[in-house]
C-alpha cells in the first residue's frame, strides 16, 4: 500500500484510515520519508494504541522540543528567540508554566462553567434555527470553541470569532496557502495578544489574560513574548477538538441514522457514551511529534537518538487490539480508552471544558434541530495536522 502521511489530499474526508490499518497490522512503527531535504529527514510514524500511549508518557525518552509539528520550525521562529510554546516544553518546565493555568481547566471549575456555556448553545442556535440552512461548521461549531475562549481571556465575543479564522489559517498546510500566509496569520494573533497585554495591565479583571499577566513562574513575571505564546496556545487549541468535534461528529450521525435514533431515544442518559465515542471516532487533532532524546527501541524498531517519533492518534483510536469493532461507530460502547485529547503529562488541560462544550452544543443541534441533510458537499480542512470539515452547509428543520 502507498503510504502518504504528508499530504492533505491523504486527509480529505476524515483520517487516511486504510493507511493507518495496514500500518497497525504490518508496520506498526514505520519509517516515513520526508521530502526535498538532505541526508536522513523523515520520522517514525506510530500507529498501535500502546505505542501511542507510551511515548506520549514517556517525556524522558521523548521529548516535545524543539517542536510538536512533523517540520522543524520554520525561519518565522526564530523571532520568538530563546521563548518556547508550553506544549514544546518538557517537565519540570512544562510542569510550571501548566501550573500557572491549570487551577482554570480542573473539572470543577469547568461545572461552574456549565451554565453559561450552555446559554451560549442557546444563543448560537437561535441565530440559525430560523433560516432552516447554515454553515454548520462556521456559523454552529465554531462558535462555541471561540466564545468560550474569548469570555475565558475576557474578550469581546466577536473577537473571538475572528481570533479563530486565524487560527484555521495556522493549522491548514503551507502548499494550500498563499506563500507566508501562516506566519502572518501568526503575526496578526500576536498583534491583537499585544493590544491584550496592553489592556490588561491598565485595567486588570477576573480573566485568564489578567491572571496570567499578574502570575510568575520561577520567581518572575512572564515577559511579552511568553504571554503571546500562552496566548496563541490557548486561542489555538482551545478551539481544535470541539470545533472539528461537533462537525464532525454531526457528519458521523447523518451517515449512521441508527446510531442517531439511538441517542435521540434517550439523549441525556446516552450523551456521555456517545461523546465519548464521537471523540474516538474524529481524533480531531491527527498527530503530535517528539524528538527522542537517546537511542532506543520502539514495536521492534531502533530509534536513534534526534529521530522524529510521531504519534497518529486517529490510528491509535481503531486498533483492535483495543478496542471491539473498531470500524463501528457504537455510541453505547463503554470501554472507551481513547486518547483523542493525548495522554501523559500534555494531555490535553482543556479536556474539561471541552466536554462541556461538546455536551452541550449537541444537546442544543439535536433537539432543536432535525431532518439534517448535506446542502452541498463538505469541504475538509486542508491540514495533516487537525482532521475535520472546514465548510459544512446543511439544510435541517425545526424541531
Amino acid at each position: 500500500m502507498r503510504i502518504d502521511l504528508l499530504s492533505p489530499a491523504s486527509f480529505d474526508g476524515g483520517q487516511p484510515h486504510g493507511q493507518f490499518g495496514w500500518l497497525r497490522e504490518h508496520a506498526p512503527v514505520r519509517w516515513h520519508d520526508e521530502p526535498d531535504g538532505p541526508g536522513r529527514r523523515g520520522f517514525w510514524a506510530v500507529t498501535r494504541h500502546a505505542d501511542v500511549w507510551a511515548v506520549d508518557r514517556d517525556f524522558q525518552t521523548f521529548s516535545s522540543e524543539p517542536t510538536i509539528m512533523i517540520q522543524d520550525p520554520a525561519s518565522e521562529a526564530a523571532a520568538f528567540g530563546p521563548y518556547k510554546m508550553m506544549l514544546m516544553m518538557d517537565p519540570p518546565e512544562h510542569t510550571a508554566f501548566r501550573k500557572l493555568i491549570r487551577s482554570e481547566f480542573t473539572e470543577p471549575s469547568a461545572r461552574l462553567r456549565q451554565a453559561r456555556i450552555q446559554e451560549l448553545a442557546r444563543q448560537i442556535v437561535d441565530a440559525v434555527i430560523a433560516k432552516g440552512e447554515c454553515d454548520f461548521v462556521d456559523q454552529v461549531a465554531g462558535e462555541m470553541p471561540s466564545f468560550v475562549i474569548a469570555e475565558l481571556m475576557g474578550l469581546p465575543l466577536d473577537d473571538g470569532r475572528e481570533l479563530y479564522k486565524l487560527t484555521e489559517i495556522i493549522h491548514t498546510a503551507p502548499e494550500a496557502l498563499p506563500p507566508g500566509a501562516g506566519g502572518q496569520a501568526v503575526m496578526k494573533m500576536f498583534e491583537y495578544g499585544g493590544k491584550v497585554i496592553a489592556e490588561k495591565r491598565a485595567r486588570p479583571g477576573d480573566d485568564l489574560a489578567s491572571k496570567l499577566l499578574a502570575c510568575e513562574v520561577d520567581g518572575r513575571r512572564l515577559e511579552d513574548m511568553e504571554f503571546l505564546l500562552f496566548f496563541l496556545l490557548l486561542v489555538d487549541a482551545g478551539g481544535d477538538t470541539t470545533r472539528n468535534l461537533l462537525s464532525g461528529g454531526l457528519l458521523a450521525l447523518m451517515e449512521n441514522p441508527d446510531q442517531h435514533a439511538w441517542l435521540m431515544a434517550d439523549l441525556e442518559a446516552r450523551l456521555p457514551a456517545a461523546r465519548e465515542e464521537l471523540l474516538r471516532w474524529t481524533s480531531p487533532v491527527i498527530y503530535m511529534r517528539r524528538t527522542a532524546r537517546r537511542d532506543t527501541e520502539l514495536g521492534g524498531q531502533a530509534i536513534r537518538e534526534g529521530d522524529k517519533v510521531v504519534m497518529y492518534f486517529g490510528a491509535a483510536n481503531r486498533d483492535p487490539a483495543v478496542f471491539e469493532r473498531p470500524e463501528v461507530l457504537d455510541l453505547s460502547r463503554t470501554d472507551n480508552p481513547h486518547i483523542a485529547f493525548g495522554t501523559g503529562p500534555h494531555g490535553c488541560l482543556g479536556q474539561h471544558i471541552a466536554r462541556i462544550e461538546i455536551d452541550a452544543m449537541l444537546r442544543e443541534v439535536l433537539t432543536r434541530m432535525k431532518d439534517f441533510e448535506l446542502a452541498a458537499p463538505v469541504e475538509w480542512l486542508p491540514s495533516n495536522f487537525i482532521s475535520g470539515p472546514k465548510a459544512m452547509p446543511v439544510r435541517f428543520r425545526a424541531a
